[in-house]
């Protein structure tokens, strides 16, 4: 097994730490750009339908691009699995931009049985481990999961509303980890 540089363990190894530490800048540009278009989103209503469509095209666009170029400072599977995910997020992105509004409509459908079964998997774990201090935390978690999910299922503006904030979310969690990844990488040991 190859050596590992800064508690990244089985992801970068030495002979490329370096050479990562000299380009800790992209990711740190990238969360900057995930936090912007995170922004952005905020700002959108449920009309935006063809513009969260585009949006996610291009999301999936630049997050495949990403996951291609990542794969070529890993190594053994990882590198693969990096390829494969970059490349169907690629597909994935085109598709998305040629057809807007059905993008749309197939990331609100996959958002809301994505909570439900999210939700229905926090209760059945807070229940089977009551053992634990705030198991409950989880089961009311689990319940609103699902709760929401109920509510969104039928309701086309708030399916709406519901998308775009989640999009919003995630692109400012991204952007986040992009920039506390990109100084994780610039503080590897030499």
């Amino acid at each position: 097994m190859a050596s590992t540089a800064g508690g990244l363990p089985g992801v970068l190894s030495y002979e490329v730490a370096e050479q990562a530490r000299r380009w800790w800048w992209v990711p740190l540009l990238t969360g900057i750009a995930w936090i912007i278009v995170s922004l952005i989103v905020f700002r959108f209503d449920a009309a935006s339908v063809k513009a969260v469509g585009i949006l996610a095209g291009v999301v999936f666009l630049f997050v495949g691009i990403e996951d291609l170029m990542t794969m070529s400072v890993v190594e053994g599977g990882w590198r693969w699995f990096y390829g494969l995910v970059g490349v169907l997020l690629v597909i994935g992105g085109i598709i998305a931009i040629a057809r807007p509004v059905n993008t749309f409509v197939a990331l609100a459908a996959l958002v809301g049985w994505l909570l439900a079964l999210k939700g229905i998997f926090d209760m059945v774990l807070a229940l089977t481990n009551r053992g634990l201090d705030l198991w409950w935390l989880r089961l009311v978690l689990g319940i609103a999961e699902l709760v929401l999910a109920i509510a969104i299922s039928g309701n086309g503006t708030a399916k709406a509303v519901f998308l775009v904030a989640f999009v919003a979310a995630a692109a400012l969690v991204k952007g986040i980890v992009d920039i506390v990844t990109a100084f994780q990488i610039r503080s590897l040991a030499r």
